[in-house]
């Protein structure tokens, strides 16, 4: 095993045959967004939380926000000036990670959607849901397994 310093400050061990430690940071690092899709999606999400905002209003250190993020639990990108990770506002309750995004965020993951993609899809309105609005908006209302369906359909 070798260490490989993070850029954030945690300790990664990655095994000599392992075909990422080449690029240690490409396992789990979380993508980051892209320039010209940074602000339609900053107009979708609207709200956004950073990696200290979270931990503040989940009462949990930064490493637990960073581990919810390596653990899928979560979804971050790089936004603003300083490039810094943020989390869709709406992801976060003053308990931790919302139950139902995972599983959603999963679904859409193991499809082959980017997390800039799942995010777009996430939060872009559709008229035929059971609730007025988005799929996160589905999601909160109670309908995860109607949203789930459709992830399904959309990222298969």
């Amino acid at each position: 095993m070798r260490h490989v310093a993070r850029d954030f400050g945690t300790l990664v061990l990655v095994p000599h045959d392992d075909p990422t430690s080449a690029d240690p940071t490409s396992a789990s690092t979380p993508a980051s967004a892209e320039p010209s899709g940074g602000r339609a999606l900053d107009a979708l999400v609207g709200r956004w939380l950073s990696y200290p905002e979270i931990a503040e209003l989940a009462g949990v250190s930064l490493s637990r926000v960073r581990g919810l993020v390596a653990d899928r639990e979560l979804v971050a990108i790089r936004r603003g000036k300083n490039r810094a990770w943020y989390v869709p506002a709406d992801f976060v309750t003053a308990e931790g990670p919302r139950p139902e995004v995972r599983g959603t965020i999963t679904v859409l993951s193991d499809g082959g959607m980017s997390d800039e993609e799942l995010l777009e899809w996430l939060f872009t309105p559709d008229d035929t849901l059971p609730v007025p609005g988005t799929p996160m908006n589905c999601l909160l209302a109670g309908h995860k397994t109607e949203v789930r369906r459709r992830a399904m359909e959309t990222a298969f």
